[in-house]
């Protein structure tokens, strides 16, 4: 038995959890996470398309930050891609003049991306259009729920974090 499998195992059930029988989709937050992540994911992808990006690359230029270079392990972690998926999309961004890459001086087998002039100019135009999405997805909620929904999502991510 796995670790993972073990962790699992030895939870004990939240006193509001249900049997299958009971489940309901609409009462699952789980259900309402992927669901706002999705219509969000689609509705930017459909805006980002007026400027020749997507939203893998749109994630890698919210990752970075001009004049610092950043790992392309670090660009998969904060963007929840796998490795060799990260590595094709900087390549690809690399061909289209958005992001440089070279090896890290202090250890050659560490290869650091950074924004050129053009990744700049375009991770500009992508933040205008999240932004404007942002503040739509957003627009009924105040900021005292922002924070509060922030925190509970923090939350709920550590609960599932490996320890």
């Amino acid at each position: 038995m796995s670790d993972s499998s073990r962790a699992l195992d030895n939870l004990r059930e939240p006193e509001d959890a249900l049997d299958l029988e009971h489940f309901d989709r609409r009462e699952w937050p789980f259900f309402w996470m992927t669901q706002a992540v999705g219509r969000y994911l689609q509705r930017l992808e459909l805006a980002l398309k007026r400027i020749q990006l997507d939203v893998s690359r749109w994630r890698v230029l919210m990752c970075l930050q001009r004049d610092k270079p950043t790992s392309v392990s670090e660009i998969a972690e904060l963007a929840i891609v796998k490795l060799p998926t990260m590595t094709k999309i900087i390549q690809r961004m690399q061909a289209d003049g958005l992001v440089s890459s070279e090896a890290r001086a202090s250890d050659g087998r560490v290869t650091e991306v950074t924004l050129t002039e053009q990744g700049i100019a375009a991770k500009q135009e992508a933040w205008i259009i999240a932004n404007k999405l942002y503040v739509r997805a957003f627009r009924n909620i105040s900021p005292l729920e922002k924070r509060e929904l922030n925190r509970l999502m923090r939350t709920v991510f550590d609960d599932l974090s490996e320890n």
